[in-house]
């Protein structure tokens, strides 16, 4: 028995892509959380983030900033910033505050430093990284899928949309 046989009556609800009832979205996704393999929602979250039934990659990533604590916000943001590098940031609305960070925090923000980053620049990073670097995607994933009650934040077609993903690869395995 796979570790997620004891969902598959959770999963079937995902299984054409669409769920019956998105209401029960958190509720499934919290169980398929506790139980699946990192990789696995990860995956599923990324699905959220490129569908086109979701807003852009850009705007959930700030909605997500904007409810993460400054562990999470250094975290998320390190990762755009590996993804673009300092050079790009003059260039972006609030990059050049986001590059004298990173000159002096020695290419890393700080959790501290994180406090200070507005949610609209993070936007406009995040949008920018997938331009430049679209896995920053999956990366995106698998940093969210560590923090998967932030995941939540999104609402019901963002998390229906990652548990049908989870569906689909369960039924691939």
């Amino acid at each position: 028995m796979g570790i997620l046989d004891s969902l598959s009556d959770v999963l079937k609800n995902y299984n054409s892509g669409e769920p019956r009832n998105t209401a029960d979205a958190s509720e499934h996704f919290d169980q398929v959380a506790q139980a699946a393999p990192h990789d696995l929602l990860a995956d599923g979250i990324a699905a959220a983030f490129r569908s086109d039934k979701t807003p852009a990659f850009g705007s959930l990533i700030s909605q997500l900033f904007s409810q993460s604590n400054s562990e999470q916000k250094a975290g998320i943001l390190n990762q755009l910033l590996a993804s673009i590098g300092p050079g790009a940031l003059a260039q972006l609305p609030g990059g050049a505050t986001l590059a004298g960070l990173l000159g002096s925090a020695g290419n890393q923000i700080t959790p501290d430093q994180a406090q200070k980053i507005s949610s609209e620049t993070v936007q406009q990073v995040a949008a920018h990284a997938e331009k430049t670097d679209p896995s920053i995607v999956e990366r995106a994933g698998a940093f969210y899928a560590q923090h998967s009650t932030l995941v939540k934040t999104l609402g019901g077609a963002a998390l229906s949309i990652a548990l049908a993903k989870v569906a689909e690869r369960q039924r691939a395995a």
